[in-house]
């Protein structure tokens, strides 16, 4: 199933800035696709303890973690910000960049996105996005399955995305653009609903 789109009119973020905060949006290339409902529990689970251990182990160092909702502007080339086309969400995100931070969230490349899946935003996380961030520059690229117990993981390489790494939820992960940080899976499955 796919995210509704708004409408077919192209927007930037200039637009996206004027409408309701009560309905959220991702723009992709100027197509404005609504958010999907509140995640479930198992979803906010997952993306918090993943924020959680990257935050205790990046401490005060220049790497900075923030988790959903943050706006991600990812400009082309340098539009100013009211020109940009591309604005996302990512569950949880690393930005080692201090000069891509301002008051409105993040302008340029995260080094490191972490989308949660859930069955409504799947295909747009796995299509869309990954094409959105391997343009865009970011380093590592993680979609977490929680009902699958597995991470795909995407490392740019040469200004692209090759096969993924694929692991189960287990024993720990390294997070490769981030030395000797890892995420350990172990304790968080174990806490998780029971796969039906």
């Amino acid at each position: 199933m796919g995210l509704a789109r708004r409408d077919t009119i192209h927007h930037t973020y200039g637009d996206y800035l004027g409408w309701p905060e009560d309905v959220r949006y991702e723009l992709i290339d100027g197509e404005a696709f609504m958010m999907a409902p509140a995640p479930d529990l198992e979803h906010q689970e997952v993306a918090g303890e993943i924020f959680f251990q990257l935050r205790l182990a990046l401490g005060e160092g220049p790497c900075k973690p923030f988790v959903a909702p943050v706006d991600v502007r990812l400009p082309r080339l340098d539009e100013a910000d009211d020109q940009i086309d591309t604005v996302v969400q990512p569950d949880v995100l690393v930005v080692c960049d201090p000069s891509r931070l301002d008051r409105r969230g993040v302008r340029g490349a995260p080094d490191l996105v972490v989308e949660v899946l859930s069955r409504s935003t799947a295909s747009h996380d796995h299509v869309r996005k990954r094409q959105v961030y391997e343009r865009a520059g970011v380093k590592e690229y993680w979609l977490v399955h929680p009902t699958d117990r597995m991470v795909t993981i995407y490392r740019l390489v040469e200004g692209a995305y090759g096969k993924p790494d694929v692991q189960e939820l287990q024993g720990e992960t390294a997070v490769g653009v981030l030395p000797d940080v890892v995420i350990a899976w172990d304790a968080l499955v174990a806490r998780l609903a029971p796969v039906e």
